[in-house]
Parts: structure tokens; C-alpha cells; sequence
């Protein structure tokens, strides 16, 4: 691994530990209207790196049958661990996944594993795109997901504000978020510099958990309290940008 791929790999928990220290510096509550605009702007820009940076190289590098049963593998393997795991979320319900009237570290703690299932993907994301195509894959992905960190970040700390964890632990919190990003790129590419038949199956693979994440929460959590139009706008703006992010840095 050179010094620029392990550069990129953590570039995007650097991402989310900006958006979770920004909790330090806003006041106040946060409205429901600013996050679903963050959470909308967060899955378009996930949904065309699913699409642009994940599944077209993976087409181009596999049959297509491969890449389908790798697309599907991915997509039950997050369905699983969405399943099995412990978590809550604060914004939405989820079906089986409440968040507790207990204590606040207790709720604390099952939001922080909902955080962590969303972020295993991007980063088996950044490290399969890496191991794939070097840079000039990993870069544009790697960036799209820093940048749509920083959002997600601040996003995923805020709800804190309303339990009784002080502004400094929820900042913390959210900073903490993105840190299993660089195990699992870190993963991802030793894994799959083993060997060039694993690349498409493993972008087919990232491909499918991220839009997993896109569908089951990030959708759900920005349309459930009435900010359809403004999430929807937010939605659009970010696959724009992923666009030119792709075209231009790859």
C-alpha cells in the first residue's frame, strides 16, 4: 500500500470528525428540517457512488454474473447484520430496533452501533475502490465519502443533544462514528489484493451494503417528518456532485 492510498483511506473519518466537533459550535437544538436537508443530501451522494464508482467498474471488470451474485451477497449480508445486531435510531423507527426510555449512555450506546453498520460499508467501500483501481478509483469515492461525511457526522450527534450526554460527549460521539471506516477500507484491500478475480465481486459487494444503507436508513430517516421537498432537493444536489466528483478526479 503506498502513502497516498493509506492518505485516502483515512480521509473520510477525518470527514466525520469534522461534522461531529461542528456539534461544539452550533447552539441551541437543531431543527429536524436542517438534518433531513443533511440526511437527503448524505444518500444522494452515497447513491451515485454506489453507482458511478462501485458497480461500473465492477461491470467492467467481471461477468456479469458474477458481479450479480456479488451484488446480492452484499445486500443479504447487510440485511443480516442489520438484523442481528443491537441498534436504534433516534430520528425513525425501526421495527425491532426501539430506542430504549432507559438511561442516556444505554440509548448512546445502541445509536452508536446503528452509526456503525452505516459506516462498515463506506469504508469497505474506499478500500475495495483502492485495491481495484489505485488512485484514480479510490480517490473520487474516498472524497465523495469524506465530504458527505461531514454532514453525516453532525447529523448523527445532534439527536444527542436531547438526552442528558453533555455537548462535549455528543461531539465526541459523533467523531467516534467514523472511526471503523479505515479498519474495514484497511480490510477490504488486503482482502482483495490477494487476488484480481476478487475485485469485481468486491466492488459488486461495497456496491450493494451502501445502497442497502441508502434504501433501509438514510431514505426513511429524511422523509419521515414531513421535509420531502427540501430532502428530496438536498438528494439531488448530492448525486450532482458525486457526478462531477467522478468524472472529474477519476
Amino acid at each position: 500500500m503506498s502513502t497516498a492510498e493509506l492518505f485516502w483511506i483515512l480521509v473520510p473519518a477525518v470527514g466525520t470528525a469534522v461534522g461531529g466537533v461542528a456539534i461544539l459550535v452550533v447552539g441551541g437544538a437543531v431543527s429536524d428540517r436542517l438534518l433531513d436537508g443533511l440526511m437527503g443530501f448524505t444518500a444522494g451522494v452515497m447513491l451515485a457512488a454506489t453507482a458511478f464508482s462501485l458497480l461500473v467498474p465492477a461491470l467492467d471488470s467481471g461477468p456479469l454474473w458474477q458481479v450479480l451474485a456479488a451484488f446480492v451477497a452484499g445486500g443479504l449480508a447487510l440485511m443480516a447484520l442489520d438484523a442481528l445486531v443491537p441498534h436504534a435510531h433516534e430520528r425513525f423507527f425501526e421495527r425491532g430496533h426501539a430506542p430504549p426510555a432507559g438511561r442516556a449512555s444505554q440509548r448512546a450506546a445502541l445509536l452508536l452501533a446503528a452509526l456503525v453498520i452505516h459506516n462498515v460499508p463506506e469504508g469497505a467501500a474506499v478500500g475495495t475502490a483502492l485495491a481495484a483501481g489505485g488512485t484514480e478509483l479510490g480517490v473520487p469515492i474516498a472524497a465523495a465519502i469524506a465530504l458527505q461525511n461531514v454532514p453525516e457526522g453532525f447529523a448523527a450527534a445532534a439527536p444527542l443533544l436531547a438526552t442528558d450526554l453533555p455537548r462535549s460527549r455528543v461531539a465526541l460521539v459523533g467523531v467516534a462514528t467514523g472511526l471503523v471506516e479505515p479498519p474495514a477500507a484497511l480490510l477490504a484491500f488486503w482482502a482483495l489484493s490477494l487476488s484480481e478475480v476478487l475485485l469485481p465481486i468486491g466492488l459488486a459487494f461495497a456496491a450493494a451494503a451502501m445502497l442497502y444503507v441508502v434504501v433501509d436508513e438514510l431514505l426513511p430517516e429524511c422523509y419521515v417528518r414531513g421535509n420531502e421537498r427540501l430532502a428530496t432537493l438536498a438528494f439531488l444536489a448530492g448525486f450532482v456532485l458525486m457526478m462531477g466528483l467522478d468524472a472529474g478526479l477519476g
